[in-house]
């Protein structure tokens, strides 16, 4: 009797510790590689974190947040026709915000939680990136851009977005709603679940019989083409693109270094500067060799 009460016992602890999920920490095991790009051997992975530098337009950290955000299939059941979701659709924080993002991902297979548009001159890529494999935690930080807008997260995992894997963060007012975030815009494709397989199937028949028909083009070679569009020659056209690429390779670095830290404001300024000022060297340049060649002018011509 002892033995089976024992036996019991152990069951009911295996099976208790069994239904509880053991979250991986990978915070404490990521190696940074550089630019913010951390990641360990076990499936974890930051990239773009940024906990100091501010993005342009930014004089301070407004506030400091922490959020978390889980990831699995059973988060997308109250949206029909989904297989994954965040258990949060959408993010609001202020400009110039330093965030931390703690996801967990509660699935057995691999997560992400991205956020894209953000400035490259201070993210790689545009991009801030959170990646675990099967059920564990990971943490990263970056600092939001001032001005009004919104950034698409999501998991870009192949079909993890389109089935549901997919949300909004708005910085300050954000700029619009994005399409297809689940429960709180309307989809991009509207679902429909009335059509029947058999439906399907003869919609596709028509189509291909439709395709099949459809009348062949013949062109008729002893018949006078049409006037064309007149272009211009490929050899200026592929002069000028090579013109253009060259002073693109020479200038890159330049304006890399210049822009660096700048918003876009303060960038669309330094440019018409720049263009003030060779305006200006360009009239005075032009005002010196008239005044060069009217001179000239008087010495060679006689006096009436």
């Amino acid at each position: 009797m002892v033995k089976f009460l024992a036996a019991g016992a152990l069951a009911v602890l295996f099976s208790t510790s069994a239904l509880a999920v053991d979250y991986q920490e990978h915070d404490g095991m990521l190696m940074n590689h550089g630019d913010g790009h951390l990641m360990d051997m076990a499936g974890g992975m930051v990239m773009g974190q940024n906990t100091d530098t501010l993005p342009g337009g930014c004089d301070s950290i407004s506030e400091t947040r922490e959020i978390t955000v889980h990831a699995g299939h059973k988060y997308a059941e109250k949206f029909p026709g989904r297989m994954f979701a965040f258990d949060t659709q959408e993010f609001n924080f202020k400009p110039c915000t330093k965030l931390t993002v703690h996801f967990v991902n509660e699935d057995k297979i691999r997560h992400q939680w991205m956020m894209h548009g953000l400035p490259k001159y201070l993210y790689p890529k545009g991009m801030f990136h959170l990646e675990i494999s099967g059920p564990a935690k990971i943490s990263g930080t970056l600092i939001l851009p001032p001005g009004d807008k919104t950034y698409l997260v999501h998991c870009d995992i192949a079909q993890h977005m389109e089935k549901g894997m997919k949300a909004q963060l708005k910085v300050g007012k954000g700029d619009g709603d994005l399409p297809s975030i689940p429960g709180v815009t309307a989809n991009a494709f509207a679902d429909d679940y009335k059509a029947t397989l058999p439906e399907l199937l003869a919609t596709a028949a028509a189509e291909e019989k439709k395709a099949a028909e459809a009348p062949v083009v013949v062109i008729d070679p002893n018949k006078p083409a049409t006037a064309a569009t007149p272009v211009q020659p490929e050899g200026f056209v592929s002069g000028m693109t090579v013109i253009g690429l060259a002073l693109g390779l020479v200038l890159a670095p330049y304006l890399a270094r210049k822009f660096k830290g700048m918003s876009l404001s303060e960038i669309v300024a330094t440019i018409f500067e720049g263009i003030s000022i060779a305006i200006d060297w360009l009239v005075k340049r032009i005002s010196a060799l008239l005044k060069l060649v009217m001179g000239d002018k008087n010495k060679i011509l006689p006096k009436t």
